[in-house]
């Protein structure tokens, strides 16, 4: 069977101008700098930061003693102070490659493993590298707008495909199979879910892979939350299925071992049919990475204890201090009339919610909800329309149990004062 979009990625990585293709979605960043303005001074408050998926702040989420340890040794041994190899220390590979395997029924070699600077460079590595004329790239919607924002920069077309919150945000493989053609480079999946809170079950993940099998697709899977989960569903790779569709894997160290300052990241191959080896997308991917920033020396350095060592305990002392998290938003949003939540989040950090401003007098929409409620009660939140869902809220619940109550409480009395009297 002729893989449609394998042909594509033959047709080289011309980059089409920036400004030709635009896309609606507001980087997160530039959003939440937007809020950050709005906070009151004169409020002696402390800020309740529910708008970014960072929970190194809180006491209860501190790395692991023994990454902090790796990363010390590796330091003090002056072995890694050199330049860094443009794909990764040999050693920092091999580890990522037998890290993976765990979970796969294939072995991965260091040759399947690009080490990043984060997730984010593995990101903008790969659709750079997809990039050609009139190519067009499948994201979810709601969506994370890291890949809106590097396909508009490489000129690739985005067709967001739904996510079905009422089926707890699985992917609607009706609406990926009428937006596919024969342009279409790659399907990214997000796994577990940002912004959704989802896990998704075997079964979906088979069937999505079937789709991509039938349409020809790369499958893009990020799984950067990878086994941060707390509901029933297990976390299941998607390169558990790379038999029926080639699977690029971005993972990194940054949220399950609650270290995002730390930028290190990989970008995984999994490919037993050997279909991304009769292509140049690999030796684009890593002519970009030559020419990019490489990965800090140290800390590659130290990636092999870091994924060798860290005990299973940390794991389940994270995932149960987010269960916790978990019910409790779930439990106070269900008391906030003009706000509903669809499903209780089961994995990742974050949670979407739908705004009722029907239900509200002086609020337009969810972004003016979200810079009102900065003002006026410390609490940032990020607005859906920053992620192509507009009168949507995400909602970030990696906090301290009692700040995450204190954050909700204050939204509570923010839709009180502004409910519509009835």
């Amino acid at each position: 069977m002729e893989k449609k979009g394998i042909k594509n990625w033959e047709k080289g990585s011309s980059i089409i101008k920036s400004g030709e293709k635009r896309t609606t979605v507001r980087a997160v960043r530039a959003t939440m700098s937007m809020l950050h303005k709005q906070l009151n001074p004169d409020d002696d408050r402390v800020v309740i930061p529910l708008g970014h998926g960072d929970p190194s702040p809180f006491q209860c989420f501190r790395p692991p003693v023994a990454a902090v340890d790796a990363i010390v040794d590796a330091l003090r041994s002056s072995r890694f102070n050199g330049y860094a190899y443009p794909t990764g220390f040999p050693s920092a590979k091999k580890a990522v490659a037998e890290y993976i395997s765990r979970d796969l029924p294939y072995t991965l070699s260091e040759s399947d493993v690009c080490i990043t600077v984060g997730c984010k460079q593995a990101v903008h590595a790969i659709i750079s590298s997809l990039a050609s004329p009139g190519s067009n790239i499948l994201l979810p919607m709601p969506t994370f707008s890291m890949y809106d924002a590097c396909s508009a920069v490489c000129g690739v077309e985005v067709r967001h495909y739904n996510l079905l919150p009422e089926k707890e945000w699985e992917v609607d493989l009706h609406s990926v199979e009428a937006l596919a053609d024969e342009n279409t480079v790659a399907i990214v999946l997000i796994n577990p879910g940002n912004p959704c809170g989802s896990v998704y079950t075997h079964q979906h993940l088979e069937n999505v892979a079937k789709v991509a099998e039938k349409l020809g697709l790369l499958v893009i899977a990020d799984e950067v939350y990878e086994h941060i989960t707390f509901g029933d569903t297990p976390f299941v790779r998607m390169g558990a299925f790379a038999l029926k569709a080639p699977v690029l894997t971005i993972g990194s160290i940054s949220k399950r071992w609650l270290v995002p300052g730390w930028r290190i990241g990989w970008l995984v191959t999994t490919d037993p049919n050997g279909i991304l080896q009769k292509s140049e997308l690999m030796e684009r991917i890593k002519a970009f990475l030559e020419v990019a920033s490489d990965p800090t020396s140290f800390i590659q350095g130290a990636l092999p204890e870091i994924l060798e060592t860290t005990k299973d305990e940390f794991f389940s002392n994270v995932n149960n201090i987010l269960r916790q998290d978990a019910d409790i938003i779930y439990e106070k949003l269900k008391k906030i009339p003009s706000i509903s939540c669809p499903n209780k989040p089961q994995g990742s950090m974050f949670v979407m919610v739908k705004l009722d401003v029907s239900l509200l007098d002086d609020i337009e929409d969810d972004t003016e909800f979200c810079l009102k409620v900065a003002k006026e009660e410390k609490v940032l939140i990020l607005p859906g329309s920053a992620l192509g869902m507009k009168n949507w809220l995400r909602i970030t619940f990696a906090l301290e149990p009692l700040v995450l109550k204190d954050g909700l409480e204050r939204i509570d009395g923010f839709c009180q004062r502004h409910s519509k009297v009835v």
